[in-house]
């Protein structure tokens, strides 16, 4: 039987870099010590915080970062989604946060149809007014996305991916 405690972990873990990388009203980036600008010519530095440009209530003002390489390949995002920050932690974890368009219920139902189409297997999941999550794995990879509402933005919601190798 698993523990419940690492799926608890993981979940803290994403909601609380989405608060700090620019998908809350209320928390602004962290300080230039955490994080630095991600561009497309910049070597990668695993233990960087790499984060865009967004107004003050999440909406991208810039051009969306890449993928980072070790993003899975098969893993889906959606179309047109604006990556707004990469961090790589310890453990070989990777944290995307994104902003994608189109409302909530069109980024739920993407991602509980084409994650399941992509070999991803969601589990433990719940889905409120303003906010999802679930766990995912597939054969190579573990992870956890979270979607949550963000005012300021219309139409748009914050999607956040971490994801692990899996054991």
């Amino acid at each position: 039987m698993k523990s419940f405690l690492p799926a608890a972990a993981l979940g803290g873990v994403v909601l609380g870099l989405a608060t700090v990388t620019g998908c809350s009203t209320t928390t602004k980036h962290a300080g230039p010590g955490r994080q630095t600008r991600y561009t497309a010519g910049q070597g990668a530095d695993p233990s960087a915080t790499k984060a865009a440009d967004t107004a003050s209530g999440g909406c991208p003002t810039a051009t969306s970062l890449p993928l980072p390489k070790d993003f899975p390949a098969t893993l889906p995002v959606p179309d047109g989604a604006v990556v707004t920050s990469v961090e790589h932690r310890t453990g070989n974890r990777l944290v995307v946060v994104t902003v994608v368009r189109g409302g909530f219920d069109s980024a739920l139902s993407f991602l509980h149809k084409q994650l399941p189409k992509a070999g991803y297997a969601l589990k433990e999941g719940e889905v409120e007014q303003d906010d999802a999550e679930s766990n995912f794995s597939s054969a190579t990879v573990n992870g956890r996305w979270t979607l949550q509402k963000t005012p300021d933005c219309k139409g748009g919601v914050c999607l956040t991916y971490l994801t692990s190798a899996a054991s």
